[in-house]
Order: structure tokens, then sequence, then C-alpha cells
């Protein structure tokens, strides 16, 4: 089979293309034909060799996935041969024709989600889900600012905030990302790259703040997330790309919190929520995936320099 692999850490440049040997599945373990696999920031960072997780050389990269089942191993019951399928991360990496995971990796992809969209599930929607329920227990009738409403995980949220009965407001860097953000359920848009962006938001919420920040990059904007929110207000960090300051009064003037995330330290229990959640929401078309790019496996070191630019619109998926 074709993969990406990984036998140095370092520049996008070290993802090279490779054949690799046919994947069997062992007991309980499924073999799944990927027909896209998501590209996600984590990925560059591991691929980088700065990643809290350090996977061992020689690696392919790729947490998610969607295709369908190859083959099964024994006491597999919940698929079988042909069934449409996401995965979430599986035990060989997804940048690849086939990838091998246990049975409680892989998912039913409803019809109505083509595999690019598939692609997009775990990291993506799954944070969004998290993030919102689990980490920041976010209810209707609250205001939820995204903080970069235009990528994937951010357009989840939006989408999914919505349906929960938030009142809804995201920033992006672009008009096109403004569009989609606007276009996906947010109540109001702002470009985050404008002088004043954060007074318009604060005149949003009639000066009362917001409840809830799900934020995408701290190092830039946590220590204005903090002057954002309302008495209670938390912020859930879901990306920063470095260090930051911020002005502890602005936190304890709110009783408000921070609190740090990633996806990689879901609980079992939760994990059982979060794909049920989005099972529901995918069936019913309350969340729909973005795919902004698609691009062709050989061009994975292209798709880990523009997921890393400015201006992200949906998610980047590369089809084998």
């Amino acid at each position: 089979m074709k993969a990406i692999v990984v036998h140095e850490f370092g520049a996008p440049e070290v993802l090279k293309l490779e054949d690799m040997p046919t994947l069997k599945p062992g007991s309980g373990q499924v073999v799944v034909r990927i027909r896209a696999a998501g590209v996600n920031p984590f990925d560059t960072y591991m691929r980088a060799g700065v990643y809290a997780i350090k996977p061992p050389l020689p690696y392919v990269p790729g947490g998610e996935g969607a295709g369908a089942v190859d083959s099964v191993g024994e006491g597999v019951k919940t698929v079988k041969p042909g069934d449409r399928v996401y995965v979430a991360h599986p035990m060989t990496g997804t940048y690849a024709e086939y990838t091998l995971a246990l049975e409680s990796q892989v998912h039913r992809l409803p019809e109505r989600v083509t595999f690019q969209q598939g692609a997009g599930i775990y990291v993506a929607c799954g944070t969004a889900y998290h993030a919102l329920h689990h980490q920041a227990k976010a209810h209707a009738s609250e205001t939820l600012l995204v903080h970069g409403a235009s990528g994937g995980v951010g357009i989840a949220a939006v989408q999914i905030a919505r349906a929960m009965g938030m009142t809804v407001i995201g920033t992006a860097g672009t008009d096109k990302g403004l569009e989609l953000v606007r276009r996906e359920g947010a109540h109001f848009a702002f470009n985050h790259r404008h002088t004043g962006y954060l007074e318009e938001i604060m005149i949003a919420t009639h000066g009362r703040g917001v409840d809830v920040v799900l934020e995408m990059l701290a190092n830039v904007n946590l220590g204005n997330d903090l002057k954002l929110l309302a008495k209670f207000g938390r912020v859930i960090v879901i990306g920063s790309r470095g260090d930051v300051s911020i002005l502890p009064r602005d936190l304890m003037a709110r009783s408000a919190s921070v609190r740090g995330f990633t996806l990689w330290n879901i609980s079992d229990a939760h994990a059982a929520d979060v794909h049920a959640g989005l099972d529901a929401a995918l069936e019913t078309g309350i969340v729909r995936p973005i795919v902004g790019k698609e691009m062709p496996l050989g061009d994975a070191a292209r798709a880990h320099k523009e997921v890393m630019e400015p201006g992200a619109f949906g998610k980047i998926v590369l089809v084998p």
C-alpha cells in the first residue's frame, strides 16, 4: 500500500510517499480502506518533534480518516467489510491507503456524509463537542465566542452551539471566512484582524461579555479573551503556538477560569458520549463538516504548510 512515512522529525519535506506492507487485522481489529484523511495542526507539531506525543520513528502520520471497512479480525461484531466508517485515533496513521484500528476506534458514517467530510469528524467535531459539553459545560441561553471560527473546529463549534440554543459570536481573518461563519449559524461575525473588533464584541453583548470562549490561538488572544468574559466566564484553550502574558485580576474580578484542552486526554465515558452525540448530529444535519481543500496523498508536505497559514477555511483532507 502507499503511505506517507516520517523517518526523521523536521520540516514538511520529511513527509515521504512510500510503499508499505499490506495490513492484516488481528483479533478485535479492523482494516479500513482510507478514502480521505484529515490534516490537523497537531500533525505538524508531531512531525516536527515538538508535540507532547512523540511517536517512534518511522511512523505514518494522521489521527483521523474515513473510508470503507476492508477486512475484520476475529471477534469483531459491530462492522463488516464494505461498511462506510470514520476512524478516530486508529492504531496506524491515516495518511495511507489503509489503516489498522481497534473495533472501538471505528464508527458508522451516515450516508448523507461524504468520505471527505468524514475525514474531519473526529478531531474537529469531536473537539468542539467535547469542549462545549464536557469542558465548558455550556448550555442554552449562554453566549459563546469562537475565536478563530472559520477552521474545522471553529465551524463545528458554531453549528453545535447554535443547535444548543446559545448566542454565537465567531471571528475570522478573511471576508470568505466571515461569510462561512455567518452561513453556518453565528449570530455575529467579526474580523479579528481589524482594530476595534473587541469593542464590537462587547457592543454585541450589550456590554455584558461572553460566557464561554473557545480559543484556537491562545498565545495571541488569551489576554484579550479574559477582558471579554462575563461573570463566571470560561475560556477553553484548544490551540496555542507560544507563550502569553495575562492579567490574573481579569480572572479574579469575574470569578472566571481558563482550562487547557486536548482531545487525547478524553475519558472513555466522554468519548462514548461524543460519538453518540456526533452520530445523531451528523444524521440530522446539525453538524455539517466543511471541506475547504482536497489534496492528493503525495501533497502531504504542502498540506502541512497550508494548514498552519492564516485564513483558515474548513478542513484540509488528503485523498489517497
